[in-house]
């Protein structure tokens, strides 16, 4: 037998036809085919595989010992060979794909991490593997496609770059009820007298405040610290080491706890939103933006 050989499926389907029916005629009758070509084939399966399937007398016909180790095995391959074909004809069934999503380290840990159980349970096919960057990171890894898409709330000016809308993020000014007992905070002329938390020197959280401040209000703070991350920062705050503007959904049980509380609760700050961001000429688009729909289904937290 050459190395490259296969036996037929036709072949196959008349032998486990011969297994279950044990007669030559009704096995024939079974597939379809006169009891001459029936015969042929088995005599020729027999030959291809160098041994006896079935002993033939005169009133019965029994499977010998090689027939009975390939009689599961030749169903199976027939029961997957059927599964492949109705495989091709299902156009609503989608082939295996990857996607590698970008995120900020606290927003794939709260939200976008423990949301990867539900959105492969509803769509299999579909691998998504996290890389942690910041704003600026994931951007350039989005534009020179280390990246395929991005989850984040920062500006984007790239003409390159297309985005969903998943939801809006709102942002709220926090301290602890300590601090703010020994130092209020209700006007611009109290700032002075507190320290200033943020992730970075340009002050991106606070511009939240800034945006939704009157224009007249100048807000000069005693000290400033950057901490890098929204994580750092929510720690400072809770350590009593100053203010800060923080994203809602990341506060919300330290305040539903009365950890922090709103120093200026009237004043509703900018809002922005989380977009899920990818290239335009992104080969997986459409992929792209059925991902953008399951995650907009998911709520934030």
């Amino acid at each position: 037998m050459p190395n490259n050989w296969l036996p037929s499926l036709d072949s196959l389907r008349c032998f486990v036809a011969l297994v279950d029916r044990k007669n030559f005629r009704a096995a024939a009758d079974d597939v379809g085919l006169s009891a001459a070509a029936f015969s042929d084939r088995i005599r020729r399966l027999e030959q291809d595989f160098g041994r006896p399937l079935f002993v033939r007398t005169t009133r019965r016909v029994d499977i010998t010992p090689a027939g009975l180790r390939l009689a599961p095995e030749a169903v199976a391959l027939l029961e997957r060979a059927r599964a492949l074909r109705d495989l091709a004809a299902d156009d609503r069934h989608e082939p295996p794909y990857e996607l590698t999503l970008g995120t900020r380290f606290e927003l794939g840990l709260s939200w976008i991490v423990p949301s990867l159980a539900a959105l492969r349970e509803a769509a299999p096919h579909r691998v998504i593997h996290i890389q942690v960057g910041d704003g600026p990171e994931l951007i350039e890894a989005a534009l020179d496609r280390r990246l395929d898409c991005f989850i984040a709330s920062i500006r984007l000016t790239a003409a390159d770059l297309s985005y969903a809308l998943l939801h809006e993020e709102r942002y709220v000014l926090v301290a602890t009820p300590a601090l703010l007992d020994a130092r209020p905070l209700a006007a611009p002329e109290d700032a002075h007298a507190h320290t200033l938390i943020d992730t970075l020197p340009d002050l991106p959280l606070f511009r939240y405040f800034l945006d939704a401040a009157p224009a007249e209000e100048t807000w000069r703070f005693g000290a400033r610290e950057y901490m890098g991350t929204i994580a750092a920062v929510r720690h400072r705050v809770l350590d009593g080491a100053g203010i800060a503007v923080l994203p809602a959904y990341f506060v919300r049980a330290d305040l539903d706890a009365g950890r922090m509380v709103e120093p200026l609760p009237d004043l509703e700050l900018a809002r922005d939103w989380f977009r899920l961001v990818w290239r335009k000429d992104h080969p997986r688009d459409a992929q792209i933006r059925q991902l953008a729909e399951a995650f907009r289904a998911r709520p934030l937290r």
